[in-house]
């Protein structure tokens, strides 16, 4: 997180996060909405079909269609706290890091799920954000972020099972690569240690030995 932990600027931007996650759930719910309200079946023409070329948009559209409201009220209970988290650390780095788990999700699906099935719902994107939030702390050597993390951990840990096949009404794969997309969002999107003017950066010997761094049913 930029801002420095306990200021003004940081708890601003915890507050401005949490709210525009809040006013995004009542867009998913509007979807669903107009779901229900539509003749044509959007699960189907927006979810991921997996080996199918034609549920490749599904990459984009999945992540917004959910099976009932009770799936989406489920997802939206931990989608607001996970993103909250993720978009205090700012709009651009959030927006690329949803964008490379959507794609890592959405892809591992695609290649690896059941092609007589669809699969649909936000819950790739919320494995993504857990596994963002958990190696961003690790990877930028920050004791707040890895309070974030292992606070994540304990709330939200017990869904890491979702990672592992069981239901067969469960994407298994889009949690399992939902949260890989994560881990490699918190690598790509990691932020570099600055110096102040005073202090020298050290040299790219120095940096090696101290930066660890370097070293047709649906389913949701």
């Amino acid at each position: 997180m930029a801002e420095r932990f306990g200021t003004e600027a940081f708890y601003g931007a915890i507050g401005r996060a949490f709210v525009a996650m809040c006013a995004i759930v009542p867009v998913l719910f509007g979807v669903e909405l107009l779901d229900r309200a539509v003749p044509a079946d959007l699960e189907v023409l927006g979810g991921i079909w997996p080996h199918h070329l034609a549920g490749l948009d599904g990459i984009l559209f999945a992540p917004f269609l959910h099976d009932d409201f009770a799936h989406l009220y489920g997802n939206s209970v931990v989608l607001i706290p996970l993103g909250t988290f993720a978009l205090a650390a700012g709009v651009g780095r959030f927006v690329g890091v949803t964008a490379v788990v959507m794609l890592v999700s959405g892809l591992g699906v695609w290649f690896t799920g059941d092609r007589d099935a669809i699969v649909i719902g936000a819950s790739g994107v919320i494995f993504g954000y857990l596994g963002y939030l958990l190696a961003r702390g690790l990877f930028e050597h920050s004791w707040w972020n890895i309070a974030v993390a292992v606070l994540i951990g304990l709330l939200y840990g017990w869904q890491l099972i979702g990672l592992l096949p069981s239901d067969e009404r469960v994407s298994w794969q889009g949690h399992l690569f939902g949260f890989a997309g994560g881990l490699v969002a918190a690598v790509l999107f990691r932020r570099r240690r600055t110096y102040p003017p005073d202090e020298p950066e050290p040299t790219r010997e120095e940096s090696t030995v101290d930066d660890p761094a370097l070293e047709l049913p649906t389913q949701s």
